[in-house]
């Protein structure tokens, strides 16, 4: 791949990017930061599972620690129980947020199942009634990470979507602003086609179709007040084809990205390729479930197959199909475009005599966002998290601190993000629009 060659000043520590040459990455972002971003412009803030840094992710506590803080969104994850109901949970396996595996009376449901490619051990929110999903109690994800989040351990419950809903309403009354949900529905193919109960039974639950119900009968439909997110394409499509037209609603939704360098497969992981096209390759009539997107994928004109990852639905045509056909965004994972490894020397590249970093995207991802940002797609990526094991780096290889992304990204053109942390993201919003002129922002 070719490589483009963006020059940031090192002592530029805190915002390496504002200052930077117009190049065609930067110069939409720049231009619109100096003119000023209007309230409908305004980057958001979305609450990573809640304030997931501050408490146990996907509790109800979590979400309103989120937006007191200032988040303008908060994220619910989707996975349904045995009963079909909505439950927020990052993923059907349970025994990683909740005390399940502790509960000598569900011993007898532990089992092993394959969810999107991936052999997981566990126990599942589809062997699991609403009632029985009620007495369990959430824990922190990632104890050694967030020790301070483990004295929550035991206090919470698992939330419904419907739940969530009622609480954002009590916060807009508490808070007197407006406050958005992000839902993500969590594997819908496994949900749809493939997953199985514990008996042995088919699941062939519609997560797009019972998160539009809920919605419509919760009466949350305002389109400035939800994003639908996923990280596969088939789910996206049906619901802007077929569910939401069926309940005369029309809601913005958001193309997740997982890894686009293939680096995260089966057995290990499915977080480089989306799982529906995986599965449909080698069950279904993919030209008819993705129409033209199929012919838009795969250089040499062979389209959509089991082989087909993230890395291959990055080029300007595909991108121009999602955002004229489906979706008003796309949700990459922050690491596409923020460094991972120490680059270059300093060296004085427009020999003014001052040390400059001279910092390497390849082609590829750096396109990746600029071509989103010339389909008109909104970006949202994901994931800041404070803490020093997921920061990405400095050109010289120093830690950024979550302050240094949020203004990173916001230079590169993004127009929200998703944060553990949201106090720190609105500082970091604050900031950045503070130095182009804009005020104190929201």
């Amino acid at each position: 791949m070719q490589s483009q060659t963006i020059v940031a000043s090192a002592s530029l520590a805190l915002i390496p990017l504002l200052a930077l040459p117009a190049a065609p990455i930067f110069a939409e972002a720049k231009a619109r930061a100096d003119a000023c971003l209007a309230e409908a412009e305004m980057p958001i803030v979305i609450g990573h599972r809640g304030a997931s840094g501050f408490r146990p992710e996907h509790t109800l506590e979590a979400y309103e620690l989120a937006v007191e803080q200032g988040a303008d969104f908060i994220e619910p994850d989707l996975v349904a129980t045995k009963d079909g109901v909505l439950i927020v949970r990052h993923e059907n396996e349970l025994s990683g947020t909740t005390d399940v595996d502790e509960r000598p009376e569900f011993a007898d449901r532990e089992t092993t199942k394959v969810i999107d490619g991936v052999s997981v051990n566990g126990w599942f929110s589809e062997d699991f009634t609403l009632e029985e999903i009620k007495t369990l109690r959430a824990e922190e994800r990632i104890p050694d990470t967030r020790p301070e989040n483990t004295t929550f351990d035991g206090q919470f419950e698992i939330p419904t979507l419907e739940e969530v809903i009622a609480l954002v309403r009590d916060l807009e009354k508490r808070t007197q602003r407006k406050v958005g949900i992000y839902p993500e529905t969590k594997h819908p193919t496994y949900f749809a086609k493939e997953g199985e109960f514990l008996d042995g039974g088919a699941i062939e639950m519609s997560l797009g179709k019972r998160l539009i119900e809920t919605l419509v009968a919760q009466e949350f439909t305002d389109p400035e007040r939800v994003f639908i997110q996923s990280f596969e394409f088939e789910n996206l499509i049906e619901l802007q084809n077929d569910i939401m037209p069926s309940f005369d609603v029309d809601l913005p939704l958001v193309q997740l990205y997982g890894d686009i360098e293939n680096a995260y497969t089966p057995p290990e992981s499915s977080f480089s390729a989306p799982y529906d096209m995986v599965y449909n390759a080698g069950n279904g009539d993919v030209e008819a479930i993705y129409g033209r997107l199929d012919g838009l994928v795969g250089g040499d004109g062979s389209g959509i197959t089991a082989e087909t990852d993230y890395g291959d639905l990055v080029s300007a045509a595909v991108l121009d199909h999602i955002a004229e056909e489906y979706a008003e965004g796309i949700g990459p994972w922050k690491n596409s475009f923020l460094l991972r490894e120490t680059l270059d020397e300093p060296v004085d590249a427009d020999g003014d005599g001052e040390a400059e970093i001279t910092t390497r995207l390849t082609g590829e991802v750096a396109g990746f966002l600029a071509r989103a940002i010339d389909a008109g797609l909104l970006v949202h990526p994901y994931t800041l998290r404070a803490e020093e094991a997921f920061l990405t780096l400095h050109p010289n290889g120093i830690p950024q601190t979550l302050t240094g992304e949020v203004v990173q990204l916001l230079g590169l053109g993004v127009n929200g993000f998703f944060t553990d942390q949201p106090v720190t993201g609105v500082e970091g919003r604050t900031l950045f629009l503070e130095a182009n002129g804009c005020g104190e922002g929201r």
